[in-house]
């Protein structure tokens, strides 16, 4: 019996080692052994599920470019003179000459016509502080613009040009826009004329950006350079989604990240703009900024939502309603309050003399308190 188990234990030790020898031998030379291999199951496309190419995006840009000027402006910016001019020694040597001491400065940047009767829209920081303003059509007519109004917070501004019949732009619906949607970024990059580029919506809802007070970007790699402010993103049907105004660029030219104002917040902005002259928003006086998870461990709070109020005006309609630094804002008004961002648009949505209520978080206290919004003033803001 005992020789009978030896013979065994010996026969399964041998079955063990060639077993081995021959995965071994399989992992050297993949295939050489009939072994099995496992299977696995992969999702294929069946029916009209597949890509659809775009052959082209010339029935887009046809469409859009008649509704896309140049605006060139231009303003006299004053330099200092030479010192020595005031020297009697030094003029009576070289002369009483014409002291020089302002000179003509041009800048350029494109627009998008958004009524027949004469309205256009462009960025702020286009015709910021020009003298002259003049746009050129895409038949090549140059007319005289007046500044209807700004609005710097937005980066946004309405001219008005004595024409008629023009052809305007048709307003895309921003929330049916995704992520990955073919747009065409148009103006006049660098001065060299109007220019059409491709690109794909690369994100939506960009903020904290640091450019803008209000901030609710569309993300495109669709190239935009220097003049193509101002300009049109258009959609593949050639409908309005956006206004382009910024990129993000360590040398000045195109890296592939743009942003473009979406057209709700351009046609809201327009509106008032062109009803008013200028665009009221509600204020409450207060400094806020993001909730960390650092700053939600040491505060106690549950999560990261809502905005910390950082500083309070002092006078204002929050320091009266009895809002402290330090306090937490997690709604306006009944609406929730996801970060610093969403607060500040909430709260410019309140009209000027509306009593809200505010939910605020103060230690582990959740308490509400009735505030007055006042008008929004005007925030001047330096831009590079």
């Amino acid at each position: 019996m005992r020789k009978i188990w030896l013979i065994f234990a010996q026969c399964v030790a041998a079955l063990v080692v060639l077993g081995a020898a021959l995965l071994a031998l399989d992992r050297l030379i993949p295939g050489l052994l009939p072994f099995p291999r496992g299977a696995i199951t992969i999702q294929e496309v069946t029916g009209a599920g597949g890509a659809r190419s775009i052959a082209s995006v010339a029935d887009a840009a046809a469409r859009s470019r008649p509704s896309v000027v140049n605006v060139f402006t231009s303003k006299q910016v004053r330099t200092p003179s030479n010192p020595l001019m005031n020297d009697p020694l030094f003029r009576r040597f070289f002369g009483q000459r014409q002291r020089q001491d302002t000179q003509r400065v041009t800048n350029l940047g494109s627009g998008v016509i958004v009524s027949g009767d004469g309205y256009i829209l462009t960025n702020h920081h286009v015709i910021e502080a020009a003298d002259e303003i003049q746009v050129s059509l895409a038949d090549g007519k140059a007319l005289e613009a007046e500044v209807v109004g700004t609005d710097p917070d937005t980066d946004l501004a309405v001219l008005k040009v004595k024409r008629s019949k023009l052809p305007a732009i048709t307003f895309a619906k921003t929330e049916e826009l995704r992520v990955g949607d073919v747009v065409l970024a148009i103006g006049n990059p660098f001065g060299v004329g109007q220019t059409v580029t491709m690109g794909i919506v690369s994100a939506l809802g960009r903020s904290h950006l640091g450019i803008n007070t209000f901030e609710n970007y569309i993300q495109t790699d669709a190239a935009i350079n220097p003049g193509n402010s101002g300009g049109a993103l258009v959609d593949a049907a050639g409908n309005l989604v956006g206004v382009n105004t910024a990129i993000y660029s360590r040398s000045g030219g195109n890296l592939g990240i743009g942003f473009a104002i979406p057209a709700s917040i351009v046609k809201q902005v327009m509106e008032q703009i062109i009803a008013h002259g200028s665009v009221t928003r509600g204020w409450v006086g207060i400094e806020v900024q993001d909730i960390t998870p650092e700053i939600a461990e040491s505060f106690g709070l549950p999560g990261t939502e809502g905005a910390l109020i950082a500083g309070v005006l002092r006078g204002g309609p929050a320091d009266r309603a009895g809002i402290h630094p330090g306090d937490v804002l997690v709604s306006v008004g009944g609406k929730q309050v996801a970060d610093s961002s969403s607060l500040l648009t909430l709260i410019a949505a309140l009209p000027p003399g509306k009593v809200t209520q505010l939910q605020l978080v103060r230690g582990q206290t959740r308490m509400q308190v009735m505030v007055t919004a006042e008008k929004r003033p005007v925030m001047r803001r330096e831009r590079e």
